[in-house]
Protein backbone atom coordinates (compact mmCIF):
# COMPACT_ATOMS: atom_id res chain seq x y z
CA UNK A 1 0.00 0.00 0.00
CA UNK A 2 1.40 3.37 -1.01
CA UNK A 3 0.78 6.65 0.79
CA UNK A 4 1.18 8.67 -2.41
CA UNK A 5 -0.19 8.04 -5.86
CA UNK A 6 2.19 7.67 -8.78
CA UNK A 7 1.06 11.08 -10.01
CA UNK A 8 1.95 12.66 -6.66
CA UNK A 9 5.36 10.97 -6.76
CA UNK A 10 5.97 12.26 -10.28
CA UNK A 11 5.02 15.77 -9.15
CA UNK A 12 7.33 15.51 -6.11
CA UNK A 13 10.23 14.44 -8.33
CA UNK A 14 9.53 17.21 -10.83
CA UNK A 15 8.99 19.99 -8.27
CA UNK A 16 12.18 19.09 -6.39
CA UNK A 17 14.26 18.61 -9.55
CA UNK A 18 15.34 15.14 -8.42
CA UNK A 19 17.79 13.66 -10.90
CA UNK A 20 19.94 11.38 -8.75
CA UNK A 21 19.89 9.34 -5.56
CA UNK A 22 21.66 12.11 -3.58
CA UNK A 23 18.98 14.57 -4.80
CA UNK A 24 16.27 12.17 -3.64
CA UNK A 25 17.99 11.69 -0.28
CA UNK A 26 18.26 15.48 0.27
CA UNK A 27 14.60 15.98 -0.66
CA UNK A 28 13.47 13.21 1.69
CA UNK A 29 15.59 14.70 4.47
CA UNK A 30 13.90 18.09 3.98
CA UNK A 31 10.46 16.46 3.82
CA UNK A 32 11.19 14.56 7.04
CA UNK A 33 12.36 17.75 8.78
CA UNK A 34 9.25 19.66 7.66
CA UNK A 35 7.02 16.80 8.84
CA UNK A 36 8.64 16.74 12.29
CA UNK A 37 8.30 20.53 12.50
CA UNK A 38 4.58 20.41 11.67
CA UNK A 39 3.99 17.58 14.16
CA UNK A 40 5.62 19.63 16.92
CA UNK A 41 3.48 22.66 16.02
CA UNK A 42 0.33 20.52 16.08
CA UNK A 43 1.32 19.00 19.43
CA UNK A 44 1.79 22.46 20.96
CA UNK A 45 -1.54 23.67 19.54
CA UNK A 46 -3.26 20.66 21.09
CA UNK A 47 -1.52 21.16 24.43
CA UNK A 48 -2.32 24.90 24.60
CA UNK A 49 -5.81 24.54 23.16
CA UNK A 50 -5.44 27.18 20.44
CA UNK A 51 -3.72 27.63 17.10
CA UNK A 52 -0.71 29.81 16.38
CA UNK A 53 -1.64 33.55 16.15
CA UNK A 54 -5.14 32.80 17.47
CA UNK A 55 -6.04 35.36 20.14
CA UNK A 56 -9.78 34.86 20.48
CA UNK A 57 -11.03 31.79 22.34
CA UNK A 58 -7.76 31.63 24.27
CA UNK A 59 -8.85 30.17 27.61
CA UNK A 60 -5.43 29.48 29.07
CA UNK A 61 -2.68 31.57 30.65
CA UNK A 62 -0.15 29.44 28.74
CA UNK A 63 1.29 30.98 25.62
CA UNK A 64 3.77 30.35 22.88
CA UNK A 65 7.22 31.77 23.39
CA UNK A 66 9.22 31.40 20.21
CA UNK A 67 11.47 28.50 19.30
CA UNK A 68 14.55 26.72 20.56
CA UNK A 69 16.84 25.22 17.95
CA UNK A 70 17.91 21.63 18.58
CA UNK A 71 20.05 19.21 16.64
CA UNK A 72 18.44 15.80 16.32
CA UNK A 73 19.94 12.61 14.95
CA UNK A 74 17.75 10.75 12.46
CA UNK A 75 18.16 8.03 9.88
CA UNK A 76 18.76 10.92 7.45
CA UNK A 77 21.62 12.27 9.58
CA UNK A 78 21.71 15.24 11.92
CA UNK A 79 19.28 18.07 11.30
CA UNK A 80 18.41 21.35 12.98
CA UNK A 81 14.82 21.48 14.23
CA UNK A 82 13.05 24.55 15.63
CA UNK A 83 11.28 23.31 18.76
CA UNK A 84 8.26 25.50 19.61
CA UNK A 85 7.97 26.57 23.24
Amino acid sequence: MSILTKEQLKNFISENNIQSIPDLYASLKNLFKDTIQEMLEAELSTELGYEKYEKKDKDTPNSRNGYTQKTVKTQFGEMEIDIPR
